[in-house]
This record gives structure tokens, C-alpha cells and sequence, in this order.
């Protein structure tokens, strides 16, 4: 089976040693995404509406630079500082799923995320074999 790194611009680079995904045969493992501006490097301004928003954009372009999409999503988890504020971030990921299947989903209220972040998800997708 081929293995394959995948790296984009339109997503935060790696802060440490990891990469933003790795492609195996046709799955795809995306790094846990914090909802840094790719841009800037920075966390985005605001609370967990603003941080949800930027985390499912950067996993969007991940997705995107490995050949796939939201839909194409088998597996998430779901990383929070605060289950209290849940329904909140359910708004805006049940958002990107919108009008398809959604995926599988595990979701953790932990102590810590990098950064500070108020959220952090990582994907598992599907998308054609490689060539």
C-alpha cells in the first residue's frame, strides 16, 4: 500500500512533528485541526462559533489537497475544552454535512488543546486509490 503526506497552503502548516494528513491506499488521516488562520499562523478571533467555523475550513482544504470532501468523511473526533458548548459547535459542523450522510463521530471533553484552542478535530476519509 503507498503512503503519501499531504500538505497545503490553504491549511495551517504542522506546529510540531506530524503532518497535516497522510494518504494510505485510499484512506486519508487528517491531523487534528486547531482553528489557527492559515494565513497568520494565529488563533482566529471569538468563541467557539468562530473557532468551530475556522477548523472545519482548514479540514476542508486538507481534505481538498488530498482529492476529497466532507462528504467522503468515514470517521471524526471531536475535541473540546468544554461540552457545555457542544450545541454550539454542533451547529456549525452539522453545517459542512449538510444535505449528506454524516460521518461517525466520537467527541471528548479534554483538559487541554494546543494553543488554548476551544475545539480540535481530526478526520479519517475515503477518496480514490492513488495512481
Amino acid at each position: 500500500m503507498k503512503r503519501e503526506i499531504i500538505s497545503t497552503g490553504q491549511a495551517p502548516a504542522a506546529i510540531g512533528p506530524y503532518n497535516q494528513a497522510v494518504r494510505a491506499g485510499n484512506l486519508i488521516f487528517t491531523a487534528g485541526q486547531v482553528p489557527l488562520d492559515p494565513a497568520t499562523m494565529k488563533m482566529v478571533d471569538g468563541g467557539i462559533r468562530e473557532q468551530s467555523a475556522q477548523v472545519m475550513k482548514n479540514l476542508e482544504a486538507v481534505l481538498a489537497a488530498a482529492g476529497a470532501g466532507f462528504g467522503d468523511v468515514v470517521k471524526s473526533t471531536c475535541f473540546m475544552a468544554d461540552l457545555s458548548q457542544f450545541a454550539e459547535f454542533n451547529d456549525i459542523y452539522g453545517a459542512v454535512f449538510a444535505g449528506m450522510e454524516p460521518p461517525a463521530r466520537s467527541a471528548f471533553q479534554v483538559a487541554a488543546l494546543p494553543l488554548g484552542a476551544l475545539i480540535e478535530v481530526e478526520m479519517v476519509a475515503i477518496a480514490p486509490e492513488m495512481d
